[in-house]
């Protein structure tokens, strides 16, 4: 990629994402009735589930030690080990991600329900079973696996970018609540309630602290050059956002679900667009820049403003501010300038609650 992002976005071929989105989480099915196992693997199976099959906990236990598996649905009743020993047994050994449990058994009493659920289990379903509330449980159990997977490779890489830049301070905490004030502002008016709702709220603030994950692929002399940083330098500098946005979008590719990838390849790639168009990479100019990116656009130009640098001080807030304004229009979106002194305040407090480290050095 030559470093220009396209204002569409990135494609995926028709063929690949149906490829990838047919992929789905592997399953282990534990009973020791084969009729059982016979109809819970020709229906997840139907449904697009990579299925594997055990007889009892003890075979499910090898499975799982030598599989990838994240979701389990077992029978309660069964030689050698039980579903509720499995289900213990699962939950104290030292597998390396979460595995999501569902026992299926005829027992339905609440008493039932609860020894279940205190062995571990993380749902409970009765024989005979509805095929579709199977399935909705399943998906259910994926979204929680799926939380946990995006959990994960959001603080891996936010820190992975952090420890590459030893000016990042609290910069990337900062950056995130700077999002959200402006964020939660627009969210009330009109314009942008349809697009602003409470899962927009929640992505911008787990994704934004991917703004600057490019910064890995810049090399030390500059991205740690202790001083101002010459012509040709700034631009090799300016290069993190296409490859932050490249790095985002490798990960997308595999996982074109995912809604927080879309989002962080979005603020990745676009948070150092202008409204004028005179920004980079691509030079997008006004509404063609995503939401997400014009908001942690005027967010991390303040926190940048307010933080000592190798080569500048901090600036105090008024001179932030006045900097923001002078910027409306022309590198900012207006309604994200009005939304910023409309929270004067907050973006005050957030930043005296979360000072660098060089700051409290001077106080201390």
């Amino acid at each position: 990629m030559s470093g220009q992002i396209p204002a569409g976005g990135y494609p995926v071929s028709k063929a690949t994402r149906w490829r990838l989105m047919k992929r789905k989480t592997p399953i282990l099915i534990v009973d020791d009735d084969a009729v059982s196992r016979e109809i819970l693997s020709d229906l997840l199976g139907r449904n697009g589930y990579e299925v594997s099959t055990a007889t009892n906990g003890r075979q499910a236990l090898h499975a799982l030690s030598a599989g990838d598996f994240r979701l389990v649905v077992s029978d309660w009743v069964m030689p050698e080990m039980d579903g509720l020993a499995l289900c213990r047994a699962i939950r104290a050994a030292n597998f390396s991600s979460y595995i999501y449990f569902i026992l299926l058994t005829v027992r339905s009493q609440t008493r039932d329900v609860v020894e279940g659920l205190t062995a571990g289990a993380d749902d409970f379903i009765t024989k005979p079973f509805n095929p579709e509330e199977l399935r909705v449980r399943i998906r259910a159990g994926e979204r929680i696996l799926a939380r946990e997977t995006r959990d994960l490779t959001i603080f891996a890489l936010a820190k992975l970018s952090e420890a590459r830049d030893p000016e990042m301070g609290d910069h990337l905490e900062r950056v995130r609540y700077y999002a959200r004030i402006v964020a939660e502002h627009l969210a009330e008016l009109p314009k942008y309630r349809d697009e602003i709702d409470a899962e927009f709220l929640r992505l911008l603030f787990l994704t934004s602290p991917l703004h600057d994950i490019g910064k890995v692929a810049i090399r030390d002399d500059v991205l740690l050059k202790p001083g101002k940083l010459t012509a040709a330098e700034f631009d090799v500098m300016k290069t993190h956002a296409a490859r932050g946005a490249e790095t985002l979008q490798a990960a997308l590719d595999l996982h074109p679900e995912a809604a927080f990838l879309h989002m962080a390849r979005d603020i990745a790639a676009t948070h150092h667009e202008r409204w004028d168009g005179n920004g980079y990479p691509a030079g997008l100019k006004g509404e063609e820049i995503p939401l997400c990116g014009r908001i942690v656009a005027l967010a991390d130009v303040y926190d940048a403003l307010t933080s000592r640098r190798v080569y500048k001080e901090a600036f105090d807030h008024e001179t932030a501010r006045s900097i923001i304004v002078a910027g409306r229009g022309t590198q900012f979106d207006p309604a994200m300038v009005d939304a910023f002194l409309a929270n004067e305040q907050q973006f005050q407090a957030v930043r005296e609650c979360l000072p660098d480290a060089a700051e409290l050095a001077l106080v201390s």
